[in-house]
């Protein structure tokens, strides 16, 4: 096929969107003279092909998907994304638009300047199907056949058109079939696949449809002894159509028509209605059938002797009657490869199929040749499939959709095309004069031929630049997904123990815009063999106490993002972040400091799936961003500190000379005090709150008691050589800037400034608890708070009880056992705070009712209720 030379008539020219027309929703059909064309947009276009204009456009509701053509009953059926399928008769079509003839409206210009012509909205009642599920469909006869995407699986149904002249509403459904699940199954609402199936009718020779002149790609008529091959002895007995489906996933799958409506009478297992011909493992484009071997003289009806189907990177897959070695008739099945991505394809004449590439409209022969195959000489079988097909290139690109016209030529092809510029054109193949004779070479041509090759090189060789372009940056995913991996799995087989990647965090104050400020330093460490590349994010979320409190504290909560660029193994990286006060002046403690590593899909592979040049080649923009999880990323925690006000106590009174800035710092004093002191002149003080509170009220008070014991076997020997009181301050303040202050003086007692301005006094001091056990005496270390502040005092109070808690929780695990207990003693002080609980209670409910002058007197006598209960009797061992 050196020789093909197609003729291109270019007719019209449609609208189409920036980047170009893409492959799979645009439609082309011919019905005579009327050429029936879809752009994947809610237009329908009608053009006569013998006048050379426009005669029509159809507004319909949605995206159109899917056309077809019943000649006998001139209709046009019309699928339509997400709405259902609509149903135009081309007759009263045509006398509406000659009577809007004149009548002003809307109208589509087309790009080549054909006369315009009024665009048309197409009834609501048109919609002779409403089902937004509804993905392809055929139409047979009197019969629709469509494809539902389910939740779970593909759906095959079964409908009966009404007659002419009746309600052009469907009659009523008459069978179904599940098929397999579909590529994106799951529970929830399915999307709109990427590749639409695709659905092919074949009839056997003495159907009653094999003559319904169903115009399209849908219907063909397979001879009798491929056709019981193929689909069984039943199907033939029957002489029942076989609908096809060829499915994204790549299966061929078929079904019988008239088992399909006898499932409706009588339903059984619809998995037994369903047969798998195949598996191309790539999605199915095209499913057609054509001739290959020449008639016999006095055979007139030319019935197809192959099937194919085609997937889109060009899978082909053929199947025709052929005799085994025993003289049995069998199917033979041949697989090939074609250059792809195929965009569309048609079945033609002479055993020649047509698809097209973004680069090339090809042209295939799977013709024998030769003598004509007769079926009852076995000796002289039908002639087998090629071992090889060589496409011939027809240079026409970028072709969407495809029709063998109606009008061919005698001994020639007519195709309808339609490109990616949304040009309409006819190729005129005269198959008869394959081998032109040999013409003389001029200059001119052999510098067309030259300027054309030279042209062909430029263009493959920035396609091989693209691809290995594209190649390359998922290969670089891939790189980087895999080293993601492996850090995921590092940190999550490593719970106990170091881990090989951590975060730890610390607190200091510091000197902020003329204010104090508490800042937390966060040490992301990499003690791991793998690095942290592009991708990578370090996550601090800061969580105060109020906000954790809230119902929806994930969002109240601050959170920072800072990439991770490049951390090899062994490579620290340091974040230091404001904690507060804020502008209040005020530090709501205490606050968790939570680290996680985040890894982002969509950096990563979100650039190797759409490529920033996707739109120069289509075969390239099959990967949408939607596989990608709703998540879009992987969090990897690494650790969670609690920041309280052991941690932020401040110490001026222990800080050397040379300490004095900036490692310790006094607390910011308000604007407003500072100015009026200075105008009160020297030795006067202000009356404020807290002055007036210092003076006049007693400190809040708190104390827990605890086992010396217990805390000899937290301290351990790291505190040897002081007293147990010194150690337990030490270990209390442990976190603390202070100290090493705190150590080198031997302190059991200290007062520091809380973030507010106000002193806390802790004091540590070792008493002996009666009346507990009955051994004697047990020696314990008395933890006392004081501060003027009830807040701050509360604060520290819960910082010393979480302490206490952890610290029994590991002498737990290790064993340890208390002594033995005076039960009725215990007994009593439970009894004793049970009472002290219940005068709260009736305390907090009276305040509600009584007026000022009252409860004030209520107030005072529940503070003594709480200083009493956050003083208690108990020890903890």
């Amino acid at each position: 096929m050196a020789g093909l030379a197609p003729q291109v008539d270019y007719l019209a020219g449609f609208c189409c969107p920036l980047g170009g027309l893409a492959a799979g929703k645009p439609r082309v059909l011919c019905l005579g003279a009327e050429i029936f064309l879809s752009t994947g947009s809610e237009l329908v276009y009608v053009y006569d092909q013998e006048a050379g204009l426009l005669t029509a456009v159809y507004r319909f509701p949605g995206q159109v998907w899917h056309l077809e053509l019943l000649a006998l009953r001139r209709a046009l059926y019309v699928l339509c994304a997400h709405r259902g399928i609509y149903c135009l008769s081309l007759d009263q079509a045509i006398r509406s638009v000659s009577q809007d003839d004149g009548d002003d409206g809307d109208s589509e210009d087309s790009q080549d300047g054909e006369s315009p012509s009024r665009v048309i909205p197409v009834d609501p009642d048109a919609c002779v199907l409403h089902d937004a599920t509804l993905c392809t469909f055929t139409v047979l006869d009197n019969l629709l056949i469509t494809l539902a995407q389910g939740p779970a699986r593909w759906k095959v149904q079964l409908f009966e058109c009404p007659c002419p002249g009746e309600d052009p509403r469907l009659k009523g459904q008459i069978g179904e079939v599940e098929l397999s699940t579909p590529p994106a199954g799951s529970p929830r609402e399915p999307a709109a696949p990427y590749f639409l199936p695709v659905l092919c009718c074949m009839s056997p020779p003495g159907s009653r449809v094999a003559h319904s002149h169903l115009h399209g790609s849908r219907g063909f008529t397979l001879e009798e002894t491929l056709f019981g091959l193929l689909f069984g002895t039943d199907a033939s007995l029957l002489e029942s159509p076989v609908i096809l489906c060829g499915l994204p996933d790549g299966q061929l799958c078929c079904v019988v028509l008239q088992t399909l409506v006898t499932s409706g009478l009588a339903p059984g297992d619809s998995k037994a209605l369903v047969k798998i011909l195949h598996h191309l493992e790539e999605p199915i484009v095209f499913i057609g059938a054509l001739r290959t071997e020449p008639l016999a003289e006095d055979v007139e009806d030319s019935h197809s002797d192959c099937l194919v189907a085609l997937g889109h990177h060009g899978r082909t897959l053929a199947v025709k009657a052929s005799w085994d070695e025993a003289g049995n008739l069998v199917p033979e099945l041949r697989e090939y490869c074609l250059p792809g991505p195929v965009l569309c394809a048609a079945c033609g004449g002479g055993g020649r199929m047509y698809h097209s590439t973004p680069s090339d409209l090809c042209v295939v022969d799977l013709a024998r040749g030769g003598t004509p195959w007769d079926p009852m000489q076995p000796d002289r079988g039908p002639g087998g499939l090629p071992s090889l097909l060589c496409p011939a290139s027809l240079s026409v690109c970028s072709v969407v959709t495809l029709s063998v016209s109606s009008r061919a030529p005698e001994g020639g092809t007519e195709l309808l095309a339609l490109s990616a510029k949304g040009r309409l054109m006819t190729c005129r193949l005269d198959l008869n004069s394959e081998t032109p004779s040999p013409t003389r070479v001029t200059a001119a041509n052999t510098g067309r031929k030259i300027k054309e090759l030279l042209s062909g090189i430029g263009t493959v060789s920035e396609r091989v630049s693209f691809l290995k372009k594209a190649v390359d940056q998922r290969n670089k995913a891939l790189t980087c997904l895999n080293e993601a991996m492996n850090v995921s799995c590092a940190l999550l087989s490593s719970r106990e123990g170091p881990r090989p990647i951590s975060c730890t965090t610390t607190t200091t104050w510091s000197r902020l815009q003329l204010q104090d400020m508490l800042t937390a330093t966060c040490l992301l460490e990499n003690s791991s063999d793998f690095s942290l590349d592009r991708g990578w994010a370090l996550c601090i979320q800061v969580l105060t106490s109020s906000q954790a409190l809230e119902l929806d504290s994930a969002s109240s909560a601050v959170t920072y993002t800072i990439p991770v660029d490049r951390l090899g193994p062994g490579s620290r990286r340091e974040v230091t972040l404001p904690l507060g006060p804020g502008e209040d002046g005020m530090l709501d403690l205490p606050v968790t400091v939570s680290c996680a590593l985040f890894y982002s899909l969509r950096e990563v592979v979100g650039g190797a799936l759409t490529p920033s040049d996707c739109s120069k080649d289509p075969s390239l923009d099959m990967c949408p961003l939607d596989v990608l999880p709703e998540q879009e990323g992987i969090c990897l925690p690494l650790s969670e500190h609690t920041v309280d006000m052991l941690q932020c106590l401040r110490f001026p009174s222990l800080a050397t000379p040379h300490m004095q800035a900036p490692s310790l710092l006094s607390p910011v004093s308000d604007p407003v005090d500072t100015f009026l002191g200075a105008c009160l002149g020297p030795g006067s003080k202000l009356a404020g709150p807290a002055s007036l509170r210092a003076t006049y009220l007693p400190p809040s008070v708190a104390a827990i008691k605890v086992s010396a014991e217990l805390l000899r076997a937290t301290v351990g020997d790291s505190y040897s050589g002081v007293s147990l009181c010194c150690a337990t301050l030490q270990w209390l303040l442990a976190e603390n800037a202070a100290v090493d202050i705190v150590r080198a003086r031997a302190l059991s007692s200290v007062q520091g400034v809380a973030p507010d301005g106000t002193d806390v006094h802790l004091i540590i001091r070792e008493v002996a608890v009666t009346d507990l056990c009955p051994a004697g005496p047990l020696q314990a270390v008395e933890i006392q708070v004081e501060s003027s502040s009830l807040a701050n005092m509360c604060q520290a109070h819960h910082a010393i009880i979480g302490r206490m808690q952890r610290m029994v929780v590991e002498q737990a695990a290790r064993g340890s056992s208390p002594p033995d207990l005076r039960m009725q003693y215990l007994h009593q002080i439970q009894a004793n705070h049970e009472m002290l609980l219940r005068e709260v209670q009736t305390l907090r409910d009276r305040l509600c009712t009584e007026d000022e002058g009252h409860s004030c007197a209520t107030a005072e006598k529940l503070l003594q209720l709480y200083r009493q209960l956050r003083s208690p009797s108990l020890l903890l061992l």
